[in-house]
């Protein structure tokens, strides 16, 4: 018997490429050799999933945290102190990120507040040239990662409340 819900939606392509796709294996062999996987190695030392439909946000915040071994300054579980979504609370209470989502600009709040070096570019006070640099830049170190927000529509998928 079938269950409703959602398991291993395909991803929608074009636009998005499916990372253990031919052409996504491709296209991170040319990155790689081109040097603009830089930080790829440090962020995948420290993936986590979200653990909740809404924490994307909060889950890659605390990838980039421990990618960038910013110490949390509490313990996480045990004597381990190690970014979790569950500590990322200081500007927006984890209940309503739970229920709602979380803005960008609360996500600039979050890093900074935990003690990361943010720079915040939004769509209406930058060009999509100086975004491609940044991300040129960033794609090419491994001391810079770079959070997105973008519309979903745009790729063809869901909002976490629909």
């Amino acid at each position: 018997m079938a269950m409703a819900g959602l398991y291993r939606r395909v991803l929608p392509s074009p636009p998005a490429i499916e990372f253990a796709s031919s052409e996504g294996k491709q296209l991170f062999s040319e990155a790689l050799l081109h040097g603009t996987m830089q930080g790829f190695f440090r962020l995948i030392s420290y993936f986590q999933t979200q653990s909740e439909p809404a924490y994307c946000g909060l889950a890659s915040l605390s990838v980039v945290l421990n990618a960038l071994a910013i110490d949390p300054g509490r313990k996480w579980k045990g004597p381990w102190r190690w970014f979790d979504e569950s500590m990322l609370d200081c500007c927006e209470p984890l209940e309503k990120v739970k229920e709602k989502g979380i803005t960008f600009g609360k996500v600039a709040c979050l890093a900074h507040c935990a003690g990361a070096k943010v720079e915040a570019f939004r769509t209406n006070q930058s060009t999509v040239d100086d975004f491609r640099k940044h991300v040129l830049r960033c794609a090419s170190s491994e001391d810079c990662h770079l959070i997105t927000s973008y519309h979903r529509k745009a790729f063809k998928q869901n909002a976490v409340n629909e």
